[in-house]
């Protein structure tokens, strides 16, 4: 985040944003730099170009070589490159996208842009939430249905009768890359459906998973994929506001032709990235209470605390989680309790 915010100021002052701006206007060929769709396509490749430039080797350093020093991952350099290429492409293509929208909006209502973008952008969150689990987590995993007709009928007997249909139920091939385990049940409506790493189908048991399960049926039941489809909406509104002010009182004093110049883009991304990171302590708190709440739901779902209570100390063990954290690291990077204080609501759990 500092490296991006560091980049994205320097574009700023530099001029150097104006100058990836008069580069995309040569090479798009375009007479209206503002407005041209491909004077901002080229822009906006350029500047995640340059962001996966600086941000790169942080990026393999944490993504692949201190999981493998820890013997987390166990994928080969090729497929995290590949993997990683397809999470830039995709990235590249909803920035592009999101680029697109706000600066037409910009254009069409100088006025209300920031309102009618952070109305597109949670369409588009909302459409993303339910087609992930059939267009985007394949892209990067593979899904077979779970071939263990006993455990396959527990987990679809639980969400029944917690009142959660779910399409089917899949074993998620995530031990080819990693030693981690995990279990989730993803989508919504039509495309909900549980997936079960073969990591966690391989050391533990069936009670285990059934709780592990219960837990993640428990968002479902207390909507809190919904709750938080609404406080992103709310934060994403905020964000879009706080960046329409700034363009306001700055797009002049930095020199751009214009409001709706894509040189201003950077300005955009600070101003809004600025909010969304201030609110991260208030986002986090909300996201472990949740947490709690359905570790709570899963207790009283299967009334089975000691398979909760080792499930827990083996997934703390297994992907290594950080058993005491500080309370600024607490509040800025956890969306889910310690460990140690999970186990003891359970403990305490009647």
């Amino acid at each position: 985040m500092a490296l991006t915010a560091a980049l994205l100021l320097g574009l700023l002052v530099s001029g150097g944003s104006a100058s990836i701006a008069d580069a995309a206007r040569r090479i798009s060929a375009s007479n209206q730099a503002q407005f041209s769709p491909w004077a901002i396509a080229v822009y906006v490749v350029i500047l995640a170009l340059l962001q996966e430039a600086i941000t790169f080797p942080l990026a393999f350093y944490y993504g692949f070589l201190l999981d493998r020093r820890y013997g987390l991952s166990i994928e080969s350099p090729g497929v995290w490159f590949r993997d990683h290429a397809k999470a830039m492409g995709l990235g590249l293509i909803l920035g592009l996208a999101g680029a697109e929208i706000v600066y037409l909006a910009l254009r069409a209502s100088p006025a209300w842009w920031w309102l009618i973008s952070a109305t597109a952008f949670v369409a588009a969150m909302t459409v993303m939430a339910k087609v992930a689990p059939i267009v985007l987590l394949p892209l990067f995993y593979t899904f077979t249905p779970l071939d263990r007709e006993s455990l396959r009928a527990r987990l679809v007997s639980l969400s029944q009768r917690a009142g959660v249909p779910v399409l089917g139920v899949y074993e998620w091939a995530l031990g080819a890359k990693t030693r981690r385990a995990n279990a989730a049940l993803v989508g919504t409506g039509a495309t909900r459906r549980i997936i079960v790493s073969d990591t966690l189908l391989a050391e533990y048991s069936d009670d285990e998973i059934e709780v592990i399960l219960a837990h993640e049926i428990g968002h479902h039941v207390h909507r809190d994929i919904l709750a938080a489809l609404v406080a992103e909406s709310v934060l994403l509104l905020a964000a879009f506001y706080g960046a329409a002010a700034a363009l306001d009182a700055f797009w002049e004093r930095l020199g751009f032709r214009s409001a709706t110049d894509i040189a201003t883009l950077p300005l955009l991304l600070l101003a809004g990235g600025a909010l969304t990171v201030a609110a991260t302590p208030v986002v986090n708190a909300l996201s472990r209470w949740n947490e709690r709440r359905a570790d709570r739901y899963a207790l009283r779902l299967t009334g089975q605390p000691a398979a909760f209570i080792s499930a827990m100390k083996r997934l703390g063990t297994q992907n290594l989680a950080e058993e005491h954290p500080s309370t600024a690291v607490l509040w800025m990077f956890h969306t889910h309790p310690p460990i140690d204080q999970r186990i003891e609501a359970a403990r305490s759990f009647r």
